[in-house]
């Protein structure tokens, strides 16, 4: 069995400079990647470093306790795979250093997908900042220091963080822009909305209209659209 899967060829992630993807980072095994405050601090302070050495741009993230989502456009095709290994494998030397282990700290390869940036970009964001809410662990996104949101509402000045062409679209400026973003946390996220765009993200595939996945496939030559969930919801 591991032969075969060894053997197969592992697809490239799709990638297309300045559109924006949806990542996900797993611990392995699905243990902690961060066990205390110290390590998630440790974290974004490599990651601080990594973005401008990439030319990546964060838009929203969350720090779980064993994984961890971001959302980021490249300035060129391949710049979030460079970022994510280099940034990965310093932290990962870090986290084993602080607590006296060695091995693997992250499960494999990070999974990522495209994000149409039209109607798709603020619900990946959202979906992103209330990981800690559907997790039972804050009430609301804003309880949740480890997150984008606290910024991206406006309480709290956050340096890892480059604001969106959609988000600057919310309003003419800083203060009417989180206010309208706040607002858009008013009410939950479809569930529907949250099986898609989990589905997509598994299964490395564009989220968007179709428009935006035809559009994606030229420019790859790759099938970008996920399967169908394989059993209907119980």
């Amino acid at each position: 069995m591991g032969g075969h899967a060894a053997g197969m060829a592992r697809l490239p992630r799709p990638d297309l400079p300045c559109i924006p993807q949806h990542i996900v980072q797993r611990g392995n095994n699905r243990l902690p990647c961060f066990l205390d405050d110290d390590d998630r601090q440790r974290y974004l302070q490599c990651l601080l470093g990594a973005l401008p050495r990439f030319g990546c741009r964060l838009h929203a993230y969350v720090l779980m306790d064993n994984h961890v989502h971001l959302l980021m456009t490249p300035g060129e095709s391949g710049a979030v795979s460079r970022l994510m290994h280099t940034f990965a494998r310093n932290y990962a030397g870090i986290f084993n250093a602080r607590h006296g282990r060695t091995g693997t700290l992250w499960e494999g390869r990070y999974k990522a997908c495209l994000v149409d940036s039209d109607g798709y970009f603020l619900a990946c964001s959202r979906y992103i900042e209330l990981n800690p809410v559907r997790a039972w662990i804050a009430a609301e996104p804003a309880e949740y220091p480890w997150s984008s949101h606290r910024a991206n509402i406006g309480s709290a000045c956050n340096p890892l963080l480059s604001a969106h062409p959609r988000y600057l679209a919310l309003g003419p400026d800083a203060a009417t822009r989180a206010n309208t973003y706040r607002r858009l946390f008013d009410e939950a996220l479809p569930d529907d909305l949250v099986a898609e765009i989990r589905r997509y993200l598994g299964q490395q595939k564009a989220l968007g209209s179709d428009r935006f996945r035809t559009w994606v496939e030229a420019r790859t030559g790759r099938f970008a659209t996920a399967r169908p969930p394989g059993r209907p919801p119980q």
